[in-house]
């Protein structure tokens, strides 16, 4: 009787085998013969389930978003504005062993998105997202009163994620400079900046 085989279980394995080469040795390191050692399956496996390796590094990046995605909806149960907001920009920076492994992992990702149509498409529409959550954030902060009425909430939302961006590749690469209480310390700074 001929084994069967759960296609998407397997196609998991594959995926989280991806994640922890990337993790472990770079994004460079993912090639697809180490993928396929890590998950302890033949390069025809791989090809099986995935087109080609930037396939891999596709699903393994929109994994990472997931988990992510899904801790910060436990987080936001119940909260608004400005509490909700300053949920969603700690929960975005490296502050504990977790937060600074899907760093590097996304961080990873970056060099590799602007030679990779596919990563860059990924990258973008889940930048996207992110950044209408914090809009949407904002403007219910601006509707509560909570922010100043002359903010401009784009404006508002571009200075919060390029500080979230800037202050995690910071903190990867200079934690003594930029320790959890630093980065966080900073964060809030910015969003008094922008209470009423």
């Amino acid at each position: 009787m001929p084994k069967i085989v759960n296609h998407e279980e397997r196609r998991d394995e594959v995926v989280a085998a991806a994640r922890r080469v990337i993790l472990r040795d770079g994004i460079e390191a993912a090639t697809t013969r180490a993928i396929a050692k890590e998950a302890g399956y033949s390069n025809g496996v791989l090809t099986h389930y995935f087109a080609d390796k930037d396939d891999i590094l596709v699903s393994a990046l929109e994994a990472s978003h997931r988990r992510i995605a899904e801790r910060l909806r436990e987080k936001l149960a119940g909260l608004t504005g400005l509490a909700a907001l300053r949920e969603v920009l700690l929960d975005n920076v490296p502050l504990d062993e977790e937060r600074v492994r899907e760093t590097g992992l996304e961080v990873g990702f970056w060099g590799r998105s602007l030679t990779s149509p596919g990563l860059l498409e990924v990258q973008r529409r889940e930048a996207a997202e992110l950044r209408y959550v914090v809009v949407s954030l904002l403007r219910s902060a601006a509707a509560a009163g909570e922010i100043r009425a002359d903010e401009d909430l784009g404006d508002a939302a571009e200075r919060l994620l390029a500080l979230v961006d800037g202050l995690s590749v910071h903190r990867l690469l200079y934690p003594d400079r930029v320790p959890g209480d630093r980065l966080e310390r900073l964060i809030l700074r910015e969003l008094d900046l922008l209470a009423a």
